[in-house]
C-alpha cells in the first residue's frame, strides 16, 4: 500500500485504491474498538446510550482515524494524547504503560465525566501509535449526582480531577490508583468495571494495529498514514477554494450563564474565507460564565472541525489533515475559552450553540440548496439519583435528549434526534425501568414543535419520569427555554422553545432550565420538553400533500395547520 511518491504530499497523489483500502482498514479497527467498548461496559450510559468514542493516533500525536461516534469527544481525545506526550517525553513511555486523564485544564479534556484512556503501541521496541478511547462516566464525584449542574461555580465542585498519569505500568494495572479514583465517585464498582473495559478496549485496538504492521511493514504503514492525512488536507483546501472569499458572521444566544437570571449570553462567530484556509474568530462572545456553561478550548476546536466537515465535505476522513487549513481565535476569559478554575460541566450545551452559530455563518457562504434552518442546538440532560435496589450504594441515571433538527431546502427536519456535537443513543424505556426505581410516564413527539415552512422543522421530544420510592434527587441542564430558539430561514418559522415541569400532587411547577438537587417524593414526576427545529421557506409554499401527511401523523394539529399554512377544509378543496 505504498504511495507513488511521498516527497510532497500536498502535490502528489497516492494510489487512490490503496489509500481507500488502508483508510477503511483503520476505520474497521476503530469500529471494532467501539463495539468492544459498548458491548463490554457495565454502565447504561456506555452500554445502552453509547456515550463513548475511540481513535488512533500516530507517535507524533497526529489523529489518524476517529470512530464514527461523538464529534465532541474529538477534542478530549486529541487533548489527552497531547497531554501524555507533553508529560512523558522521549523514552518516558514504555511497553505495557496505560495512561488516564480527564481534566480540561491539566490534560486538555472537555469535562470531568469524560475519562480518557491512552495506550501506546510499540513495534520492535519503538513507539509507533496510540490507541485511545473516552467514556462518559455517569458520576465522577463533586457537589451533585452526575457531577454536572449549570450552577456549579468552579472545576473543584465538579468531581475528581485527573491529570495525565499512568494507571498501568509494564502491563500491570495500578490497583491502588484505580481504587483511589473510583472511591471518589458515587458508584465505585461501576466506575472500576467501566475503566477496566476501557483499558481492555485499547489493548484490543493495539493488537489490531500490531497485526496491521506485521502484515504491511512499519515503513509502509507510516507512508500510508502520511498519504491519508495529506489527502484529507488537500481535499479540504480544494473545498475551501470553491467558496467565495470574504468575512461572515453569526450570533446565537444561551438563556443564561448557568446561574439563571441575568442577560442572555452571546455566542459570536466570525469566519474569514481565504484561498485554501478558514479562520474562525469568537471575539464578541460572552465573558466567562459564572456557572458551568464554559466551553474549554479543546472542545471549541472539536466544534469547529465538526462543522467544517459537515458543511463542506461530510465524507472527509476525520484525521489531522482536517485541522491544518483551519485557524481559531477565542479570547481567554470568554465562554468559548475559559480560564481556570472555571466550571465546564455543562459545556455540551454551549458546544451545540457554537456549532449552530457556525452553521448560521455559513449561510452567507453556501448556496441555498446547501444551507439549513437552525436545529434545536442544545443537549438537554436529565439526571436522577437515589439508593440502588440490587446492591448497596447509589445509582446515577443520566440521559441526554434530542430534539428537532432544522429543515433543509428540499426536506423536512428530522424528528427527535441529537444534532451537531452529540450522538448518543436513546435509552430504551425497558432498560431504564429495569435498572432504576423510575417509571416513564410519557415518551413522545411534541406536535407543532417544528417551525412551519415550505419544509417543516423537526419535532421535539417530551419525556416524563416518575420516582418510585423515596430518596430520589433530580437535576437537569437545558437551554432555549427563554431565548435562542431554532431560527427558520428564507421565511420559515422558528421552532418551539423547551420547558421543564415538575408534577406533584396535581400541581405543575415550571422549573429553571438549569436546576439541581430537586428532591422527589414517591410518585412525583418531572417532564422535560425539548425544542423543535426551524422551518425553511414560506409556509404557504408547503405542498398540500405534505400538510395532509403531517395531520394524519399527528405531527401538526388542525389549528396549527390553519394558522401557519392557512389550511382548512375549504382551503383544501380550493387547492
Amino acid at each position: 500500500m505504498n504511495a507513488t511518491c511521498h516527497a510532497a504530499p500536498d502535490d502528489v497523489l497516492a494510489d487512490p485504491i490503496e489509500m481507500e483500502v488502508f483508510a477503511n482498514r483503520l476505520l474497521s479497527i476503530s469500529e471494532d474498538m467501539n463495539n468492544t467498548l459498548v458491548r463490554s461496559s457495565f454502565s447504561t450510559n456506555i452500554k445502552e446510550r453509547k456515550d463513548c468514542s475511540v481513535a488512533l493516533f500516530d507517535a507524533r500525536g497526529r489523529l489518524v482515524v476517529q470512530g464514527t461516534q461523538i464529534p465532541l469527544h474529538l477534542g478530549s481525545l486529541n487533548g489527552a494524547v497531547e497531554s501524555v506526550l507533553a508529560q512523558y517525553p522521549g523514552d518516558a513511555i514504555s511497553p505495557g504503560d496505560v495512561f488516564i486523564c480527564n481534566d480540561p485544564y491539566l490534560s486538555n479534556g472537555s469535562h470531568l465525566p469524560d475519562i480518557n484512556i491512552v495506550t501506546p503501541v510499540f513495534s520492535d521496541g519503538e513507539l509507533v501509535f496510540f490507541a485511545a478511547n473516552v467514556g462518559h462516566h455517569a458520576d465522577v464525584g463533586g457537589a451533585v449526582p452526575g457531577s454536572i449542574a449549570g450552577g456549579l461555580r468552579s472545576i473543584f465542585e465538579e468531581g475528581i480531577r485527573i491529570p495525565a498519569v499512568r494507571i498501568s505500568r509494564g502491563g500491570a494495572l495500578d490497583e491502588d490508583m484505580l481504587r483511589l479514583l473510583c472511591n471518589n465517585t458515587r458508584d465505585p464498582e461501576e466506575r472500576a468495571l467501566d475503566l477496566r473495559v476501557q483499558i481492555a478496549t485499547n489493548a484490543r485496538g493495539a493488537q489490531a494495529v500490531e497485526h496491521l504492521i506485521a502484515q504491511m511493514g512499519l515503513d509502509a504503514v507510516r507512508r500510508s498514514v502520511d498519504d491519508v492525512i495529506g489527502y484529507t488536507r488537500r481535499r479540504l483546501r480544494n473545498r475551501i477554494a470553491e467558496l467565495q472569499q470574504g468575512e461572515y458572521r453569526f450570533e446565537s444566544f444561551l438563556d443564561d450563564d448557568g446561574l439563571g437570571g441575568g442577560e442572555p449570553v452571546a455566542i459570536v462567530v466570525g469566519i474569514e474565507v481565504k484561498v485554501g484556509t478558514l479562520h474562525f474568530d469568537f471575539t464578541g462572545s460572552g465573558k466567562q460564565a459564572r456557572g458551568a456553561m464554559n466551553l474549554p478550548y479543546s472542545a471549541l476546536k472539536a466544534c469547529v472541525y465538526y462543522a467544517v466537515k459537515a458543511l463542506l465535505d461530510p465524507e472527509l476522513p476525520a484525521n489531522a489533515g482536517l485541522f491544518e487549513p483551519i485557524t481559531i481565535h477565542a479570547p481567554i476569559g470568554t465562554i468559548t475559552n475559559p480560564a481556570p478554575p472555571a466550571a465546564v460541566g455543562a459545556r455540551s450545551i454551549t458546544a451545540q450553540k457554537v456549532a449552530g452559530a457556525i452553521f448560521g455563518a455559513f449561510r452567507g457562504v453556501l448556496p441555498d440548496e446547501r444551507i439549513m434552518a437552525s436545529s434545536n442546538d442544545c443537549c438537554p440532560a436529565i439526571v436522577f439519583s437515589g439508593p440502588l435496589r440490587s446492591r448497596p450504594g447509589s445509582f446515577v441515571y443520566l440521559e441526554t435528549l434530542g430534539g428537532g433538527s432544522g429543515a433543509r431546502y428540499d426536506v423536512d427536519g428530522m424528528d427527535a434526534v441529537h444534532v451537531h456535537m452529540t450522538n448518543t443513543s436513546n435509552l430504551p424505556v425497558e432498560a431504564l425501568e429495569n435498572e432504576y426505581p423510575l417509571r416513564v410516564d410519557e415518551y413522545a413527539l411534541i406536535a407543532d414543535s417544528g417551525g412551519a415552512g415550505r419544509t417543516r422543522g423537526g419535532l421535539a421530544i417530551a419525556k416524563q419520569i416518575s420516582a418510585l420510592g423515596e430518596g430520589i434527587v433530580f437535576s437537569a441542564r437545558s437551554d432555549s427555554h427563554v431565548t435562542g430558539v431554532a431560527a427558520g430561514v428564507a421565511g420559515g418559522l422558528d421552532g418551539r422553545r423547551a420547558r421543564l415541569v415538575k408534577e406533584a400532587g396535581g400541581v405543575s411547577t415550571e422549573l429553571s432550565s438549569k436546576t439541581a438537587n430537586i428532591a422527589l417524593a414517591d410518585g412525583e414526576s418531572v417532564r422535560l420538553e425539548t425544542s423543535g427545529g426551524g422551518g425553511y421557506g414560506a409556509p404557504l409554499e408547503r405542498p398540500r400533500a405534505a400538510i395532509e401527511r403531517d395531520l394524519r401523523d399527528g405531527k401538526v394539529s388542525g389549528a396549527a395547520a390553519q394558522q401557519a399554512y392557512a389550511f382548512t377544509r375549504a382551503a383544501q378543496e380550493a387547492r
